[in-house]
C-alpha cells in the first residue's frame, strides 16, 4: 500500500486529489493538512510514500518545508503558479501538477510513480560487504548490475541520470534524489546539484572543484562544506 499525505491550505483542492486517490487500489491517504507547519511535525514522526504539496500556504510554503526535510518520500507539488516548476525540479521533486487538476494528468503522474516504483524494486540495499553491494540500473530494455564500489560519480540531467562507473557510462531514467537516498552516506557525497561522487574516487580537490579520473567536477556553494567535513 502506498501511503499518501496531502498538504494543501485549500480544502477543495485536498478533497480532489483524495478523491482520485480513493478510486486507485494500493494507495492510501493517512492525512490531509492544511499548512506547511503540521506537515513538518508529522513527518517526523510518520513514514510517508508520496506527498501532495501545495506550494503558496501561509506560514510556510511548501517549498520551505521541502528544504527543511533532511528525508523526503516522494514529492509532487500543486500550485496555480507555473513559474515554481524550476526551483521544485532543483529541488528533486518527483512531478509538478498545476491547478485545476484534471484526472488524465493526475493519472499521468500515478503512471509515472508506479513505473519508478517497478524500477526501484530491483535496487539491493548496501550490504555489510561493500565490495559486494549492487544495484540494477535500468537501461533501455535491460537490467544493468553495477557495484557500488565501480561507481565514480553520478550527474543528473532533469528526469536522467549518467552513472559513470570504471566499466563505462550509463544513461539511466531516474532521479538525483532517488540516488542520494539509497547510496550509503559513508561512501558517496552529493557535491552539486547536478553531481554525486564516490568519496574514495576523488583525486585532488580545490575550492571549486573535484577531480576524479582527470575528470573536474565543480562542488556548489551549498555542497561545500558537507563535502569538506567528509574528505578533511
Amino acid at each position: 500500500m502506498n501511503r499518501c499525505l496531502i498538504i494543501d491550505d485549500e480544502l477543495p483542492a485536498r478533497a480532489l486529489i483524495q478523491m482520485y486517490l480513493e478510486n486507485l487500489p494500493d494507495f492510501e491517504v493517512v492525512k490531509t493538512l492544511d499548512n506547511a507547519v503540521e506537515g513538518f511535525v508529522y513527518l517526523q514522526n510518520h513514514s510517508i510514500d508520496l506527498l501532495f504539496l501545495d506550494i503558496q500556504m501561509p506560514k510556510m510554503t511548501g517549498l520551505e518545508l521541502l528544504k527543511s526535510l533532511q528525508k523526503r518520500p516522494k514529492v509532487v507539488m500543486t500550485t496555480a503558479f507555473r513559474e515554481y516548476a524550476a526551483e521544485g525540479f532543483d529541488l528533486d521533486v518527483f512531478d509538478y501538477l498545476v491547478k485545476p487538476i484534471s484526472q488524465e494528468r493526475f493519472l499521468k503522474t500515478i503512471s509515472k510513480y508506479l513505473y519508478f516504483q517497478e524500477v526501484t524494486q530491483h535496487v539491493e540495499p548496501p550490504k555489510s560487504n561493500y565490495d559486494d553491494a549492487y544495484i540494477f540500473f535500468k537501461v533501455g530494455k535491460e537490467q544493468i548490475k553495477v557495484f557500488l564500489s565501480d561507481i565514480l560519480y553520478i550527474e543528473g540531467l532533469k528526469d536522467y541520470i549518467k552513472v559513470f562507473t570504471s566499466q563505462g557510462m550509463y544513461v539511466v531514467y531516474e532521479r538525483m534524489g532517488f540516488m542520494e537516498a539509497k547510496l550509503p552516506e559513508s561512501k558517496f557525497v552529493r557535491i552539486h546539484k547536478s553531481f554525486i561522487i564516490a568519496v574514495d574516487k576523488v583525486y585532488s580537490y580545490s575550492n571549486e572543484c573535484i577531480k576524479i579520473n582527470n575528470q573536474k567536477i565543480p562542488i556548489g556553494r551549498m555542497y561545500k562544506q558537507g563535502f569538506l567535513s567528509r574528505v578533511l
